[in-house]
């Protein structure tokens, strides 16, 4: 009866995912397509919890088999990343028409990227001091055991780091070991490595225009295959997506989840406020943001469902230039600046607020402002080099908390709520980036109001 189950249950994800594919090949927008493979996941993962149990023997080897297309997804996008920060950077560079605008650009990003975090951290204080969740424990069950454990290991490669030592760690000293992810690192010393390209590429153009000009198209061509790739693998999100919502539903701890209900509320309080913040930051420039949300909403709902900054990328760039009249050049660097440099929920909030739930523990008075400053300073250091897809978040939290001399145990023990509250940290990650667009576009003057409110300049992906 097991087995006439399982296949039962596989059967009907094959048919979701039949029924996917051909609301592709009615060509069903994107985003529609997306929402459906996540709204399905929802309901067919809970469905196998209520009928089967989040531990039965048929969960459990349909979860195995479903895995595939799920963790396969989750695995295509993690194989973009480096590949797309090093020609989206250079890319960046080539585009840039004066040195002028260069120091414009990047200086208006990272001042952007870097100030929303030091912020977004003060959120994420502000948040657990609310909610009454600073000294709070957390029920530790048999996962949130093994947790710990891997924590306690990974934890070990950033233990014994001052933080000018993880500085100095950000460096890139094997540029091809960092391009195959060796290190925890190894994303933000690509970035530095593909900045030190561009600039380059920029000496040269003044120099030897002959061979600029050869190396620009060689990089306009790599940059249209890596996007190539990329346009292949979106088209997966929304089976993706709809198999790793059934692995959350179908093997989520419930009672973990009510036990964790305050913090998950207290994350998503401080991610709307953050939110909120970013449209404030639109408006001080001069931009509106009901404008910019209709133009968004596309790139924001993927990055909701996908969990993956990095996965965004494409649409976020390509967001930018066509419907929010960002320059090329800003879009390429603050959308590739974001996957590893600030990213305000999964560097900023995240790492914060575990830091305050657990500084009372060991003594700390989390209203000293001393605590406050530190804390903040640590996480904006902190905050570069977080991979953009999964897992970023609890290698800035153990940096963070090691760097603080606080103890990890908690990361562990929030694993059960982790898939819920990444979904929205991911989201406010990419609007970041892309605030940093509009903010670097704006600064240099080069920022196209009639793009920006043209409502029929909406990214209309044919993914």
């Amino acid at each position: 009866m097991t087995v006439v189950s399982i296949i039962l249950v596989l059967l009907l994800f094959v048919a979701v995912l039949f029924g996917l594919w051909k609301m592709q090949a009615k060509h069903v927008k994107f985003s529609t397509r997306v929402f459906t493979g996540l709204g399905a996941g929802v309901v067919f993962g809970g469905l196998l919890q209520l009928i089967f149990g989040a531990d039965g023997a048929v969960t459990t080897e349909a979860i195995s088999w479903i895995n595939i297309v799920g963790q396969g997804y989750v695995r295509f996008l993690q194989m973009l990343i480096m590949p797309l920060i090093f020609v989206s950077i250079i890319g960046a560079f080539t585009k840039i028409e004066t040195n002028k605008n260069l120091g414009k650009i990047s200086t208006s990003v990272l001042t952007t990227l870097l100030a929303t975090t030091a912020v977004s951290a003060l959120i994420g204080m502000g948040s657990v001091m609310l909610f009454n969740l600073d000294g709070a424990e957390f029920v530790q069950g048999t996962a949130e055991t093994e947790r710990i454990e891997q924590i306690t290991e990974t934890s070990a490669q950033v233990a014994d780091l001052s933080i000018p030592e993880q500085i100095v760690n950000f460096i890139p000293n094997n540029f091809f070991a960092d391009l195959a992810d060796s290190r925890d690192t190894s994303t933000i010393a690509v970035v530095i490595f593909s900045a030190f390209v561009g600039i380059a590429y920029m000496g040269i153009s003044r120099k030897d225009p002959e061979n600029a000009s050869f190396f620009k198209k060689i990089m306009d061509s790599l940059y249209t295959i890596v996007m190539r790739i990329v346009t292949l693998v979106l088209r997966l999100s929304p089976y993706g997506i709809f198999a790793l919502m059934t692995k959350m539903l179908a093997t989520s701890d419930f009672n973990a989840l009510v036990n964790l209900g305050v913090f998950v509320i207290a994350s998503y309080a401080a991610i709307i406020v953050m939110f909120i913040i970013h449209m404030l930051i639109l408006t001080g420039f001069k931009v509106s943001p009901i404008a910019y949300l209709k133009k968004a909403l596309p790139v924001l709902s993927f990055a909701f469902t996908s969990r993956s900054s990095a996965g965004a990328l494409p649409l976020n760039i390509e967001t930018q230039t066509k419907a929010l009249g960002v320059d090329s050049a800003s879009a390429n660097f603050s959308g590739s600046f974001g996957l590893s440099i600030g990213q305000n929920g999964c560097a900023g909030i995240y790492p914060a607020m575990l830091a305050t739930i657990v500084a009372p523990t060991v003594g700390i008075d989390i209203f000293s402002p001393a605590y406050i400053l530190t804390l903040m300073a640590v996480v904006t250091i902190s905050s570069f080099g977080v991979a953009g897809v999964g897992g970023g978040a609890t290698f800035a939290a153990l940096i963070v908390l090691g760097a603080m001399d606080l103890p990890i145990a908690i990361v562990g023990l929030l694993i059960s709520v982790e898939p819920i509250i990444d979904m929205a940290r991911t989201m406010l990650n990419v609007n970041d980036s892309m605030i940093a667009g509009v903010v670097s576009s704006r600064v240099i003057k080069t920022l196209d109001e009639d793009v920006l409110n043209n409502d029929e300049a909406i990214v209309t992906s044919e993914y």
